[in-house]
């Protein structure tokens, strides 16, 4: 069986934003027991992680270690049509995922105790981002 369905998240600039409830809500609509869900977003300045969920100072960590490893405004970027997080925000995504895969077990996502899922917005300004989720099995 395959389920298919989306999420509009508002963000909120720069930041993580957890989605875990609403995909586990979306597992819980598709009737899927065991097999896998697919979660993937619309968007190259913006990212999916999979990341600590209990101590909100691993993801302010996390933006510490990019901002210092990816310079917003750094002259060797050409691409700045939409400010100087433009680049960043691509190559932010690109060194992320646009798409994670988590097992589903027992009508349960199969994530570890501390783990949950994250929009990882990396540019300045709020958006709408548009994620879908596909859920496969019986």
């Amino acid at each position: 069986m395959i389920f298919q369905t989306s999420l509009n998240i508002s963000t909120k600039g720069r930041s993580t934003h957890e989605i875990t409830s609403m995909v586990k809500q979306q597992l819980e609509q598709s009737g899927i027991r065991n097999g896998l869900c697919n979660v993937f977003i619309r968007h190259t300045s913006a990212s999916l992680i999979i990341c600590e969920n209990a101590d909100p100072g691993v993801r302010s960590d996390l933006e510490t270690f990019f901002s210092s490893l990816i310079i917003d405004g750094d002259p060797a970027f050409r691409h700045d049509t939409e400010g100087d997080d433009d680049m960043p925000a691509h190559i932010r995504t690109i060194l992320t995922d646009a798409s994670l895969t988590i097992p589903v077990t027992n009508a349960r996502l199969a994530l570890g105790t501390w783990q949950g899922i994250y929009v990882y917005e990396h540019r300045y300004q709020d958006y709408q981002r548009h994620i879908f989720l596909t859920f496969f099995g019986e």
